[in-house]
């Protein structure tokens, strides 16, 4: 190496001693370390969440966000994993949540009243640390005032969790973190199943003068895997169980059933219990 490239790999070194160790070092990927989210169609499209990256799951109300959430909670809840649930608009149902599986007392929920008060609480959860999931709640929260949530709070946000164990989870109507996140799902409802059928409902009211009421059964839902780091990037996923590991699909679906004490669904796929399905 000549004396004038040295000295110019010096420099740089200095430069960026205080930022970056070692730049001139070639490193591999590191393992990607992903967990489930208890729904298997969404685990097998996703290989599972990424632990220390930012997950964004978006769609509009009733498009099964939430039912994904509550499954992911009840999968590392249940794993003995400290999770916590920042909700921006005070819409969890702790009740819900406990009968699709969600061990509570492994749960902190955070109820904010406004967009900037869910942020700084989020914030100080992943600066914090010592959690499994952190979920950010935004379903509920009108798009266009996420939209001007600023786009260098979701790097921060992705900054504040890599090298960490954490998984950030957000859910929103748009997607708004765009390329901080590692994994992005667009979700949507293909079909709703109602209680009562057509038929069973025309003879109802001709018995009844009132009009009858109808219950949601489930629905099916549809999750189409917009963006995964891991995937486009060829980072290599820790083994854990090859039915998991992707099936080079872009989207999946997975239904939902509804409680016997209320008419909220949750995530069923064949018997498979999740969250509720409220949006």
């Amino acid at each position: 190496m000549s004396s004038k490239a040295a000295a110019l790999r010096l420099h740089v070194e200095s430069a960026l001693a205080s930022r970056v160790a070692s730049p001139f070092e070639y490193r591999d990927r590191p393992l990607v370390e992903t967990v489930p989210a208890g729904i298997q169609p969404v685990d097998i499209l996703t290989g599972g969440f990424p632990r220390g990256s930012l997950t964004e799951i978006y769609g509009p109300p009733c498009s099964g966000r939430t039912s994904v959430l509550i499954s992911a909670l009840a999968s590392r809840t249940t794993a003995s994993e400290v999770c916590a649930l920042v909700d921006a608009r005070d819409a969890f149902d702790p009740t819900s949540a406990e009968a699709a599986g969600v061990k509570l007392k492994n749960l902190l929920w955070v109820r904010c009243r406004n967009v900037d008060q869910a942020l700084r609480a989020t914030d100080l959860l992943i600066q914090g640390g010592g959690f499994g999931m952190i979920a950010l709640d935004f379903g509920d929260t009108p798009a266009k005032v996420v939209r001007y949530v600023p786009l260098q709070v979701w790097f921060r946000f992705r900054r504040a969790v890599e090298s960490t164990p954490t998984i950030l989870v957000v859910l929103e109507q748009e997607s708004n973190a765009k390329t901080c996140a590692s994994l992005v799902l667009h979700m949507g409802m293909r079909e709703t199943r109602w209680s009562q059928a057509a038929a069973s409902a025309a003879l109802e009211r001709i018995v009844r003068p009132h009009s009858p009421g109808c219950l949601l059964g489930g629905s099916q839902i549809s999750a189409e895997m917009i963006r995964s780091r891991a995937k486009r990037e060829g980072d290599r996923l820790v083994p854990r169980d090859e039915k998991f590991m992707g099936a080079g699909v872009s989207s999946a679906d997975f239904e939902t059933h509804a409680t016997e004490n209320d008419s909220r669904a949750v995530p069923g796929v064949r018997g498979l219990e999740g969250g509720p399905g409220r949006r």
